[in-house]
């Protein structure tokens, strides 16, 4: 769709010599247009809330921007915010394990936070922080457009009841099922899993999150 909308464009400008577009229309296209690289580099200066001065990198995400499966953390860490990419750590360490269980690579999935910021001190993500946040990650999904999406711990869980309308639960409660919620480009699966850091502090997780991830690509 994108690549077609992109050559009609092209060719009804250089036939009339430019194009004529009410505003909204205009902006329409640009949205459909724009490419998750290009929306990260739109948005990587961002000061909305107080983070943005105590960052080194602005972690935008990473991974198949065409995937069919997200999964979304909380926040970067020290590791993440000195690199720019997400989940580079030890939990991203145990992330890549479990991927590589279930024969996926982070290549063939999309991997983000709620906050593109570390918070001081990996304190859990403020409610005005995600708030300045919020919309950045919805622009994202909605250019990515999966089937799939697996908000990993409870800070990622309350974005989605906060903004999708997903029931108020905690990750005890509604880990490895599956939900559908519906976004802009219609039915996605919502399957909330234990955040990988939570498995190596306490290990009697690590079984369950091994069997939801099995579940979620079984899906």
């Amino acid at each position: 769709m994108r690549e077609e909308i992109a050559k009609y464009l092209k060719t009804r400008t250089e036939l009339e010599g430019g194009l004529y577009l009410d505003g909204e229309i205009e902006n329409g296209f640009k949205r459909i247009l724009i490419t998750l690289e290009e929306y990260g580099r739109q948005i990587s200066g961002c000061m909305k809330c107080p983070l943005g001065k105590t960052r080194k990198n602005f972690v935008f995400g990473k991974g198949d921007l065409k995937s069919r499966i997200v999964f979304i953390g909380e926040a970067p860490g020290r590791k993440e915010d000195d690199s720019g990419l997400p989940f580079v750590g030890s939990a991203g360490k145990l992330l890549d394990v479990l991927l590589d269980s279930v024969g996926l690579r982070r290549e063939d999935v999309f991997i983000g936070n709620i906050l593109k910021c570390k918070p001081p001190g990996n304190r859990r993500p403020k409610k005005s922080e995600i708030d300045s946040c919020k919309d950045f990650l919805k622009r994202q999904l909605e250019i990515i457009k999966p089937r799939i999406i697996a908000p990993m711990g409870n800070s990622a869980l309350q974005y989605f009841q906060s903004y999708y309308g997903f029931e108020e639960r905690v990750i005890g409660d509604v880990h490895g099922n599956f939900y559908e919620i519906d976004t802009s480009w219609g039915s996605v699966k919502l399957v909330p899993l234990y955040h990988p850091a939570a498995a190596i502090y306490r290990r009697n997780l690590l079984d369950i999150l091994e069997k939801d991830i099995k579940k979620l690509v079984d899906l």
